[in-house]
């Protein structure tokens, strides 16, 4: 298995603290979750895991991002129309 760089890395600050969140992926083989990149990591350092399931292909993804883009497209977000005065918009009567 070819190792890459991590996905993300992030600076995150807690309180004094500062810690580097890193995000990567990983393979789940034989109960034991192997990074598909490097990790910036002392050995033995205790780490804190989400794991988030990856089944989509990149085709998926790309074919979803489509629909959204089209969907949002398909929105009125602004009117066409004569926009009401501010008089219009504080009536109160």
């Amino acid at each position: 298995m070819e190792r890459s760089a991590p996905i993300d890395n992030n600076i995150v600050v807690f309180g004094r603290d500062i810690v580097m969140t890193q995000i990567t992926e990983a393979v789940y083989t034989q109960g034991v979750l192997k990074p598909t990149g490097e990790l910036s990591l002392k050995e033995q350092q205790p780490v804190r895991l989400i794991v988030e399931p990856i089944d989509e292909v990149i085709g998926d993804r790309q074919a979803a991002v489509a629909r959204l883009r089209a969907g949002i497209a398909s929105m009125q977000f602004f009117s066409n129309g004569r926009l009401p005065t501010r008089a219009e918009l504080h009536d109160r009567s």
